[in-house]
């Protein structure tokens, strides 16, 4: 069953459930931190109303800059801006920001430990018609293995802006992941977030498997977790809306209880959640593990929903690796 003391979207299974893009949530907060924070700035390359920085942009023009097509100006800019004593937030697709001005970020961001908030967008085949060139399905493995970064990555728009807002509490430098396409909103303004907690949003008694998810994709983690739960297989599903740092205690609570476990992503399995997932459970509790998300290929340009079928991340392959998991346990 859904989790009550999260008080989420009642409506989740509803045909007709809302659904927003997370790009929109981060824009809202975007504006929010502006009133709040004279030091909070924003920098974009040339995409301000594609990563919903326009709201901002209109409200606090004397603290927003337009970089034009020229990610790694924008990185540097905003790595001096973030040691000055602002909090920069860089916007553009993930593909170019972390993806193509990555070194500069490196060098100039991480090395230095800049107060800088990376906002990658149109990350994963979410991004759909626009085809591999713009579906960022490697920038949770490129940013991660940054020391001292961390990495957020919200389910929904709601979330979007509770992370935005926390990231721009919190110092030093973050990645944070938003889609363009809308999806289901999971959460309520009444749901729980704290930035380095990692929590259950589908409760079994007795549970036969956990899938760690992100993004997104908890959505279709959950109506995977109904559909078990019809054919008498119980199973956690946990929210890891922060890929790093991990919040371990949890992982190793809800692991201890089933003994198995599966990852659902729309990113690369190698490198993403389910690598950083694998790598934790590996030093600490190995157990079998199944993996749900784009396995070593390139997605096409379609419609997302039919990608995600078309590659093996939809409801029925996530009900499947649970199967698996539980059946390599009984080995």
């Amino acid at each position: 069953m859904l989790n009550p003391d999260l008080k989420l979207n009642p409506k989740i299974f509803d045909q007709d459930v809302e659904k927003k893009a997370t790009r929109d949530g981060y824009g809202e907060a975007l504006a929010e931190l502006g009133e709040k924070n004279k030091d909070v700035v924003v920098l974009t390359a040339d995409l301000s109303e594609s990563t919903r920085c326009e709201k901002f942009a209109a409200k606090f023009p004397e603290r927003f800059f337009e970089c034009g097509v020229a990610e790694q100006n924008m990185a540097a800019i905003a790595a001096g801006l973030g040691v000055s004593g602002k909090i920069p937030f860089i916007s553009s697709y993930a593909t170019f920001s972390p993806g193509k001005n990555w070194e500069t970020i490196r060098t100039t961001i991480i090395y230095n430990n800049s107060n800088v908030k990376i906002a990658g967008h149109h990350a994963g085949i979410m991004t759909g018609p626009d085809g591999a060139t713009h579906q960022a399905t490697e920038d949770i493995a490129v940013t991660r293995c940054w020391p001292g970064i961390k990495v957020l990555v919200p389910c929904d728009s709601i979330e979007a802006k509770k992370v935005t807002l926390a990231a721009g509490e919190t110092d030093g430098p973050i990645y944070l992941r938003f889609t363009r396409d809308k999806s289901p909103i999971i959460t309520t303004e009444d749901t729980p977030f704290n930035i380095d907690k990692m929590q259950t949003f589908w409760l079994s008694d007795n549970p036969q498997s956990v899938i760690f998810t992100t993004g997104y994709m908890l959505y279709y983690s959950l109506f995977a977790a109904k559909e078990l739960e019809e054919t008498g297989i119980n199973v956690l599903v946990a929210n890891a809306s922060t890929i790093k740092p991990l919040d371990g205690q949890t992982i190793l609570d809800l692991v201890n209880q089933t003994g198995n476990a599966v990852t659902v992503e729309d990113h690369q399995t190698t490198g993403g959640l389910g690598g950083a997932i694998a790598e934790f459970l590996a030093e600490n509790r190995p157990v079998p593990l199944e993996f749900v998300g784009l396995k070593d290929t390139f997605a096409e340009s379609g419609k997302p929903e039919e990608l995600i079928e078309k590659y093996g991340m939809g409801i029925e392959a996530i009900k499947d690796a649970v199967k698996k998991a539980i059946k390599r346990k009984s080995l």
